[in-house]
């Protein structure tokens, strides 16, 4: 069961990430270029925004998928750990919206959205969602100072988060 709130925990502080640091500015691992290339040679014409699981979890997949995630044993850490990833990438981690994938098949999948722009949504979504909550606000004294307090909480959560995600990513040569 740890293995399922590890999971859990990768899960959710990647999605604090892409909500809040511009997703196409991420790097995942050290070797997200390589990944990157390696996943849309073999995979082309792979759907990313809204996944099939059938096209990952298949037999037929699998024979496709298996070369690819060995390529990474030893490069990546912990390539074939479980890992949560989102059906829909517009959409958040939810029961319905998710399933388990080995950490190598999560980094190639999220490396392209971000690079291609799928995960932007998520990002520009929150973004707007605090705009109009700023913009709605009124009082301006005391509030702003608060607020100006909340920014600079929000910007070491971010940190934290990238800080996080960075050393669970953390590869070895």
């Amino acid at each position: 069961m740890a293995w399922a709130m590890r999971a859990m925990q990768h899960a959710e502080i990647y999605y604090k990430l892409i909500s809040s640091v511009d997703p196409q500015f991420l790097k995942l691992t050290k070797v997200d270029d390589q990944i990157y290339s390696e996943f849309r040679e073999n995979f082309k014409n792979l759907r990313i925004d809204i996944l099939d699981p059938e096209e990952l979890k298949s037999e037929t997949a699998k024979e496709k998928w298996r070369p690819f995630c060995l390529k990474f044993d030893g490069i990546v850490e912990d390539f074939n750990y479980g890992t949560l990833l989102r059906l829909n990438c517009s959409q958040g981690y939810t029961e319905e919206n998710t399933f388990f994938a080995p950490r190598i098949q999560f980094f190639a999948i999220e490396i392209a959205r971000n690079r291609e722009g799928y995960n932007k949504a998520v990002y520009t979504g929150i973004k707007d969602k605090e705009e109009k909550e700023a913009s709605s606000g009124g009082d301006k004294g005391a509030n702003s100072r608060e607020e100006e307090k909340g920014a600079n909480r929000e910007g070491e959560k971010e940190k934290e988060a990238y800080k996080e995600i960075n050393k669970s990513s953390e590869t070895t040569m």
